[in-house]
């Protein structure tokens, strides 16, 4: 891993938009992006599909490890397949949720995701990207809203794809997972020291972008300038 390579963390709670406003943030940069929910995604759905249960550590922690995964664009190809569509699946999310609970399970994936660190930049989103897996990144970004907003905002994605929802559900599920995430003894979901929060329940996706760029880009220029003055300081010495 190259600590040289900037990374911009964002992170917050299911359905607050971070992986929308996170794949935009790299499109526009030309950076590199790294969904770490689809990664434990993926191992709830191999989990389902071999009937392991979510408390068999032993289990999933072998199903993390041969997990046979590309991001290819907007493909999550798992076994030469794209499930991009079946990750969305409430079974499958309230899967990863809890095995993301399992010490063993998380550090069986960790040197996955920070294997995404490549230049010129990576934009992560998750849970737990800014805290846990890239803490010396130039920006991190907690994206919080209302448990209705996020309701809402999951049942659209799961009726435009033809898949079943029901909104009562959804809400009872969001809050479910968040006590879940918020309380669970490893990386829990909280926004780091150093984070910058952003409210999304009443924001557009397109005003989240701008307003992440805008402190990306001022960071990246804080950066290059330190930088700069650091070269400066050894060429005297």
């Amino acid at each position: 891993m190259n600590r040289t390579v900037p990374v911009i963390a964002i992170d917050g709670p299911t359905a607050s938009g971070k992986g929308t406003v996170a794949s935009r943030v790299a499109d526009s940069l030309g950076w590199h992006f790294l969904d770490s929910g689809s990664i434990y995604r993926l191992v709830a759905l191999q989990a389902l599909r071999s009937e392991a249960p979510f408390d068999d550590t032993e289990r999933l922690v072998d199903i993390a490890n041969r997990l046979d995964v590309r991001f290819d664009g907007e493909e999550v190809v798992l076994d030469g397949a794209d499930v991009k569509d079946l990750l969305r699946q409430e079974e499958v999310g309230n899967g990863a949720s809890k095995l993301a609970a399992l010490p063993a399970v998380r550090a069986a994936l960790l040197d996955r995701q920070k294997g995404f660190r490549r230049g010129p930049g990576l934009v992560a989103d998750g849970r737990d990207m800014g805290s846990v897996v890239f803490p010396d990144s130039i920006l991190k970004i907690f994206l919080t809203a209302s448990v209705e907003a996020r309701a809402e905002r999951r049942y659209k994605q799961l009726i435009d794809k033809g898949l079943s929802a029901n909104l009562e559900r959804l809400v009872l599920d969001l809050r479910e997972r968040d006590e879940r995430d918020t309380n669970r003894a490893v990386a829990p979901l909280k926004p780091s020291a150093d984070a910058v929060l952003l409210d999304t329940t009443a924001l557009s996706a397109d005003q989240a972008v701008i307003f992440v760029l805008e402190h990306a880009r001022e960071r990246l220029l804080e950066s290059r300038s330190a930088n700069s003055v650091s070269s400066e300081s050894s060429d005297k010495s």
